[in-house]
């Protein structure tokens, strides 16, 4: 009798779960579904522009069939073209450069307005954070007007100091140093550490996730950039691969060649993102457990 009193609610309790189970499954289908379609939209576009890029250059459009031969002779003569090439080699100097800067001084100075007490260190801090309600357009007179009196036209430097000062990656920094645990300090200073000592081998290594994160957004807003690269580079050796591949639709290029060019640039975004997506999910979990 105590055998099946004691068996009883089990069997009663589980065929409920199941169904609990199976409701909840039958629930998330729709969103599934949405989100496939939404996938789906989103990657037809990249389907098209590596599916143009391996047809013949004389094709002016979408094929109306699939193809039934593919060649890498559009890649191969974009790769062959001296402005290309150099465009692209512009654009990396550009990109990696500007990263790690924006990377180590934010890391510096979300460290200070984090950890260091100082007169004005909050008005300092909200008036930078301020500065990210100021349109880019607005300053492209007096970024050019300042960059064109120091000589910095048609130069590396004046493509790249302008983009230095990133008040997000400061803010993000900052809010992601001061929820460390204030222990590792405290050991650090017992320990006689210097400052220099801190910052590198405390703060940096364990703002590894968050530093993967912002070098993500910072090397796709500089590799995508158009507007600054288009006033600054004068000459067509400076351009950028943006700017360049704008100037190849006035020129004779076929269609497949542009998207060649196109998806050419593409893949260092790719690779960059499928590298780093380790760090960016921890991050995410890392903030979420805070």
């Amino acid at each position: 009798m105590t055998a099946t009193m004691t068996t009883a609610p089990e069997s009663t309790t589980a065929p409920a779960g199941r169904a609990k189970g199976r409701r909840g499954n039958g629930q998330s289908w729709p969103l599934t579904a949405l989100l496939a379609v939404v996938s789906l939209i989103t990657v037809l576009p990249f389907f098209f522009m590596i599916l143009l890029a391996l047809t013949p250059s004389n094709a002016v459009g979408l094929p109306e069939q699939f193809p039934d031969s593919f060649t890498l002779d559009n890649i191969t003569r974009m790769f062959q073209a001296s402005g290309f090439v150099r465009w692209t080699t512009n654009t990396v100097i550009y990109s990696v450069v500007s990263v790690v800067i924006v990377l180590l001084t934010a890391a510096m100075a979300g460290y200070a307005l984090s950890r260091k007490r100082f007169p004005g260190r909050e008005a300092l801090l909200w008036s930078f954070v301020a500065t990210l309600m100021v349109p880019v357009q607005a300053m492209l007179i007096p970024y050019f007007v300042m960059i064109s009196n120091m000589g910095g036209v048609d130069t590396y430097w004046g493509l790249i100091v302008p983009t230095l000062a990133n008040a997000q990656a400061v803010f993000l920094m900052r809010q992601f140093i001061r929820d460390l645990p204030d222990e590792l300090f405290d050991a650090a200073k017992v320990d006689g550490a210097p400052e220099w000592r801190v910052f590198f081998q405390v703060v940096l290594p364990l703002t590894k996730p968050i530093l993967a994160t912002l070098g993500i957004f910072v090397f796709l807003w500089h590799w995508n950039d158009f507007l600054w690269p288009l006033v600054i580079a004068q000459s067509d050796d400076m351009r950028t691969l943006t700017v360049g591949l704008a100037s190849l639709r006035s020129a004779n290029v076929s269609t497949p060649e542009l998207m060649a060019s196109a998806f050419i640039s593409v893949v260092p975004c790719i690779l960059v993102f499928f590298v780093l997506q380790r760090y960016l999910v921890n991050s995410i979990t890392m903030t979420g457990m805070k």
